[in-house]
This record gives structure tokens, C-alpha cells and sequence, in this order.
């Protein structure tokens, strides 16, 4: 039978040994949390492993490539949620022009974001052949319909 890799717990890669903390000690009264909480306060600390911030980024990295994802490879399933989107369409959707707009605004106040939509529809239809495209689709059907 072939050999299980095991990956440690984020527990199990703690080190007392390591000196150094981030966090200085109150200078102020301790709230008085029982008070606040009543029987749902813990009065114990919790179990917070003691890792170096790199240890911690390295792991959890490790457990993400352990699972299938869109910069490992395509993804090509489904039609609603599970389509590619590119790393660099978060960027541009946090543009401070993007970022900030509200559906209920003003069209005289998003002409800018209208006039972006309206070429990216013509490149879509032009790229393939289609007559409209909806930037809005109220589910994956939208799609499969065309």
C-alpha cells in the first residue's frame, strides 16, 4: 500500500523555543469580558499555535496547492460560478472608478464605466461573431442559451 504524505498541522510546526512578540502587553485595565459575555466567555487562552509569520504563509500555501485551482491549471466546468476569471480583473474591478460605483447612480455619473462596457461589447462581438453581450447575466443559462 502506498505511503500517505502527511502534512503537519499548523500546531504541530509550533516552536517555543522562538523568542520575540509582537504584541506589547496592556498598559490599560483588562476589560472585564466575563461581564460582557456572560457563561459564553472562555476565561482560558486559546490554543494559538506559536509560528513565525513565514511558517504560517508557507503551510497554508502548501495546503492550497494540495487542492485543484485556476493557476494550476484550466477550469473549464460549469457555467455559473466555476469559470475562469483572471487575476487581473480583480485589479481592475478596484480601480477607484470601478471600485466606487453603485448601481443606483446617476447615469450622468458613470458614463465613463458605460462608454468601457460598450467597447468591450463590441470587441467581444467582433472577437466572436455574436450580436450582444450582457455584462449582467442573471445566471450561467444566459449563456448556454446562446
Amino acid at each position: 500500500m502506498p505511503e500517505c504524505k502527511h502534512t503537519p498541522l499548523i500546531f504541530d510546526l509550533a516552536s517555543h523555543s522562538r523568542a520575540g512578540q509582537y504584541i506589547r502587553p496592556l498598559d490599560v485595565p483588562k476589560p472585564d469580558f466575563a461581564k460582557w459575555f456572560g457563561k459564553e466567555h472562555r476565561a482560558d487562552e486559546p490554543a494559538i499555535p506559536d509560528v513565525d509569520e513565514i511558517t504560517v504563509v508557507r503551510h497554508y500555501s502548501n495546503l492550497s496547492n494540495k487542492n485543484y485551482h485556476v493557476e494550476m491549471g484550466p477550469y473549464p466546468l460549469g457555467s455559473c460560478t466555476m469559470k475562469y476569471n483572471p487575476k487581473v480583473n480583480e485589479d481592475l474591478a478596484a480601480l477607484a472608478g470601478f471600485a466606487a460605483t453603485h448601481p443606483l447612480q446617476p447615469d450622468e455619473t458613470v458614463q465613463g464605466n458605460l462608454e468601457l462596457l460598450y467597447h468591450l461589447e463590441r470587441l467581444l462581438n467582433d472577437i466572436t461573431g455574436m450580436d450582444a453581450y450582457t455584462f449582467q447575466p442573471a445566471a450561467g443559462a444566459h449563456g448556454e442559451l446562446a
